[in-house]
């Protein structure tokens, strides 16, 4: 497994949790950086931004923070940054959410980042549709990030973007590895996960995130919580050892069943 870009590489994700609950992101994101966590992916369109960075006060030396632009406007994605840095300080990752004018705002977020005011350029879009387009900004060599969805049973990413990455050297930061909750829904038997324990999975959703964390092309995945409990039990996930083939090919087939 070649050294990981995003350092640890279980995240957080916000998306339907907080919902600007600052009380309810206090204690999922102090359960999170207990654990280990220290990337936290959030975006306005998450209501969720102002509850983190609360949830961050007094330990924001602690985390990295990923988020977006997310608007047709320059001006209003001025705007959107403007909040970000007086909430955050400064921001790790921005990413054009959903490729939403991603040309207009390439311009601007780059001077940002050579102003130190962000890191990273990343940018992101859920819909497998909208693939070819992802392709077309990273051949620019604009993006040092690419955040997409991908777990046992949505794999279309595998075709083109995870070798595209891989050839540019942009990070992969995955989307819904557990299938927006899809996937947990029906977990297997418990003793259908006995082949894995050697890998240190003890739970169904732990299953879910090692098997895209075992894919050397991917760095980070960011699944979402709003329990405590889940943000922990998700952060072992990103230890050593990773799944081989054989192991993987079990988490696909359990996930199919």
């Amino acid at each position: 497994m070649e050294e990981r870009r995003l350092g640890p590489v279980v995240g957080l994700g916000t998306w339907n949790t907080f919902r600007d609950d600052a009380e309810l992101a206090g204690e999922v994101v102090g359960a999170a950086l207990a654990a280990g966590v220290r990337c936290f992916d959030t975006s306005p369109m998450y209501r969720s931004e102002r509850a983190l960075a609360a949830a961050l006060d007094g330990r924001r030396g602690d985390a990295s923070v990923l988020t977006k632009i997310w608007t047709p406007s320059a001006d209003e994605g001025r705007r959107q940054l403007e909040d970000q840095l007086r909430w955050f300080g400064r921001v790790e990752v921005e990413q054009v959410h959903n490729l939403v004018a991603w040309e207009r705002h390439v311009p601007w977020l780059e001077a940002e980042r050579e102003a130190g005011r962000i890191g990273k350029l990343g940018v992101t879009h859920y819909s497998t549709s909208a693939f070819g387009e992802l392709a077309r900004a990273l051949h620019t060599g604009r993006f040092q990030t690419l955040q997409i969805p991908l777990n046992p049973v949505e794999r279309s990413a595998e075709r083109e973007l995870l070798p595209l990455a891989a050839e540019v050297g942009v990070a992969v930061i995955v989307m819904e590895p557990l299938g927006s909750g899809s996937l947990l829904r029906r977990p297997p038997p418990a003793e259908s996960l006995a082949p894995l324990r050697p890998f240190g999975i003890a739970t169904w959703p732990q299953a879910l995130l090692k098997w895209a964390l075992s894919d050397p092309r991917v760095d980070l995945v960011v699944p979402a919580t709003s329990k405590p409990s889940r943000a922990g039990e998700n952060a072992a996930a990103g230890e050593p050892p990773w799944l081989g083939p054989d192991e993987r090919v079990l988490v696909e087939r359990l996930a199919s069943a």
